[in-house]
């Protein structure tokens, strides 16, 4: 009998299997604009934006963050990689009988300090308590609403003065041949945080997680306009989430190794226990594909953000070939294959 392992949960093909497979099969159908069958990063229905995520990232608090502060973060930032503006969050606990009450007051306040950062608030939820089982502690779960925006309304009509475009939302399957791929800073950071913070390791320097709320930078992103595509890539990382483009919209993606940052304490500790950076989940970066018109002036914009400012243009859709390829350092190419997971246990 097959069951349910860890790797279902990664973030990589094995868990894309388990929801085009399973999920799927009882679950959709509806007739919303950007329905469950999409896989994007939110649904649409009626000019609102659903997302719903739950959070068991172990441990609850680690360096740069904690669950609390992942819980709001994430949300936010599903629902603003669509294009649309955040407005309230739900949130239910899942408390573990044994959790000091100090932990969860951390948590909460995090919570607060969090949803104050963002400007988007939670207003209803749930709580419920289980008894001691080992599974950490805490689980959270988020819902989100979202709305559409004029900056919305103005990064599509910029779009349409140099291409074609008849969607009304930043969908994974807008990529075109020539729209340029950015990265909003170096890749890793929070995976190896918890890795660190779950085996013990210390690498001799401040690896930290980069989780953050990224719907102010991506409002102001989108009245520069030009944007087609927007994904937070988490568990998987990069290369999960460009797979994911790639597949979608039906085109090639190169990337230049070269340009993708990654901070050299992270790639060092990556070497070291034989992980790809690439593959290793995110929650304070955003992947853009823009028109090449506009990458120039969304990657100056970011570049004067504190969370955009090791931004880069780390490459392209192209029709040369129909996966995600890597151009490596030295100059040869290779594919980029889909992930089968995020090497990290409970990243998010």
């Amino acid at each position: 009998m097959e069951r349910i392992t860890m790797a279902h949960g990664a973030g990589g093909t094995i868990m894309n299997d388990l929801i085009k497979k399973h999920v799927l099969k009882y679950l959709g159908g509806s007739s919303a604009e950007v329905p469950l069958e999409a896989l994007d990063d939110s649904a649409v229905i009626d000019n609102i934006v659903l997302k719903s995520d739950s959070h068991a990232v172990k441990p609850l608090f680690f360096l740069g963050g904690d669950i609390g502060r992942l819980a709001v973060a994430g949300t936010v930032n599903d629902i603003a990689m669509m294009g649309a503006e955040p407005v309230a969050l739900t949130s239910g606990f899942v408390l573990e009988e044994g959790l000091p009450i100090e932990d969860l007051e951390r948590i909460l306040e995090s919570m607060e300090k969090t949803c104050r950062e963002a400007e988007v608030y939670i207003v209803t939820g749930d709580t419920k308590v289980v008894e001691k089982s080992g599974f950490g502690g805490c689980i959270i779960n988020t819902s989100g609403i979202g709305k559409r925006n004029e900056a919305l309304e103005n990064n599509i009509a910029e779009v349409k003065k140099h291409r074609a475009f008849d969607s009304r939302w930043i969908l994974d399957s807008n990529l075109r041949k020539g729209d340029k791929i950015i990265i909003s800073g170096t890749v890793g950071d929070h995976g190896v945080t918890i890795l660190s913070a779950q085996e013990g390791y210390n690498f001799g320097s401040q690896i930290k997680s980069d989780v953050a709320p990224l719907n102010k930078v991506v409002m102001e992103l989108l009245k520069v306009g030009g944007i087609v595509s927007m994904k937070d890539p988490t568990r998987g990382g990069l290369s999960n989430s460009l797979n994911e483009w790639s597949q979608k919209s039906k085109v090639g993606i190169l990337i230049r190794e070269a340009k993708v940052p990654i901070r050299g304490d992270v790639k060092a500790a990556c070497e070291m226990l034989g992980l790809d950076p690439m593959e290793i989940g995110n929650e304070g970066k955003v992947l853009i594909g823009v028109v090449p018109q506009k990458a120039e002036d969304i990657l100056s914009i970011l570049r004067g953000t504190k969370e955009g400012r090791d931004a880069q243009i780390i490459g392209e859709a192209t029709d040369n070939f129909s996966e995600v390829v890597l151009e490596t350092v030295v100059g040869g190419k290779r594919i980029m294959a889909p992930p089968i997971g995020d090497p990290v246990p409970r990243i998010c």
